[in-house]
C-alpha cells in the first residue's frame, strides 16, 4: 500500500476533500458505509420512479377517461337482460365504477 494519500474525484465539491481529510479512520469508515448505503438507496427510487413512470405511459389505453386511474380494468354489468362496460378500479376498501358504454354483441366476438 503506497505511502500517498489517495487523489480524491476531480468532481468532489473541495468542502467535501476538506471534511473527510480532517475525519478519523473510524469516522471515515462511517462515511464509506453510509454512502454506499445512500447510493443504492437513490439509485433504487430512480429505478422505482423510472419503472413507474414507463407502466403509466404504456399502459393507459387511449380511451380511459381522465378521471379513471391507469389501473382500472373493464368489467361487463348485465341490468335488465342489457350488457354494458364499465371502468373498475379499487381505492381503498372500496370499488369504484364508471360507465364506458354498452356492450355491442359484435364486438364482443372479437
Amino acid at each position: 500500500m503506497s505511502h500517498q494519500p489517495p487523489s480524491p474525484p476531480a468532481d468532489l465539491a473541495t468542502e467535501v476533500v476538506n471534511a473527510l481529510n480532517r475525519s478519523s479512520p473510524e469516522q471515515l469508515q462511517d462515511v464509506a458505509t453510509y454512502a454506499e448505503a445512500l447510493a443504492e438507496h437513490k439509485e433504487r427510487e430512480a429505478r422505482l420512479e423510472e419503472s413507474a413512470d414507463q407502466e403509466e405511459v404504456e399502459e393507459r389505453p387511449d380511451d380511459l377517461p381522465d378521471d379513471v386511474p391507469a389501473k382500472a380494468t373493464i368489467t361487463i354489468k348485465e341490468i335488465n337482460d342489457n350488457r354494458y362496460y364499465y371502468w373498475q378500479w379499487r381505492e381503498g376498501d372500496q370499488i369504484r365504477s364508471q360507465y364506458k358504454g354498452p356492450v355491442d354483441s359484435k364486438s364482443e366476438r372479437d
